[in-house]
């Protein structure tokens, strides 16, 4: 098998984990909205992002949330593969692309810590102009005001949403991305000789 196939296979066998790994989500009462929910399916992403190169951490984000669309169905009318994807891409490209000129384990580290930073950073327009208000939009009747009350039953001073993305949305998704980070740290240099098909850098 050449280098080219066994690179397509074995982001083919990440998209597929990853896409089980959307499965296990949870939410956290008194942090976050119920309808908010942590998962850990950036893993896979992260890791192709770093044994194959950044566009392959793209490409698994994207193939996770078609499957889980197609194979699952979508509660969300799309919208939540579509933000899905686009945090995922922001987090492990950015990660990737660290990690591309720094492979070290410093460079793990602060690939991870700046990828998680900018899925955050990014988190607050993707929710603010298009997540929420399509979501709002399918099953609010449009009223944001509804989803807004969610937060302040939380923090009464949550009254407009870009405070609910800034204060609460923007944190969430930095610790899933750490937490994420911390798993893929401990767990790719062992998976290293697979992921690459040979002996890992």
């Amino acid at each position: 098998m050449n280098k080219h196939t066994y690179r397509l296979v074995v982001s083919a066998m990440l998209s597929a984990v990853a896409f089980v790994l959307m499965f296990l989500e949870w939410s956290i009462k008194g942090v976050i909205p119920e309808f908010v929910k942590m998962d850990i399916s950036d893993i896979p992403a992260l890791m192709g992002a770093y044994a194959l190169g950044p566009v392959h951490g793209l490409i698994i984000s994207g193939l996770k949330n078609i499957l889980h669309a197609f194979i699952k169905g979508t509660s969300t009318g799309y919208i939540g593969e579509l933000a899905n994807f686009l945090l995922g891409t922001a987090f492990t490209v950015t990660a990737g692309l660290i990690y591309y000129f720094n492979k070290n384990k410093k460079g793990a580290v602060i690939s991870a810590l700046v990828g998680s930073l900018v899925m955050g950073i990014v988190s607050i327009p993707v929710n603010m102009f298009i997540t929420y208000p399509f979501y709002c939009s399918a099953f609010f009747g449009g009223d944001m005001e509804k989803i807004i009350a969610m937060y302040k039953a939380i923090w009464s001073g949550a009254d407009e949403l870009w405070k609910c993305l800034v204060y609460f949305n923007a944190p969430f998704t930095f610790v899933k991305g750490l937490l994420c980070s911390i798993v893929v740290i401990f767990v790719y240099k062992p998976l290293s000789p697979l992921l690459h098909g040979r002996n890992g850098d």
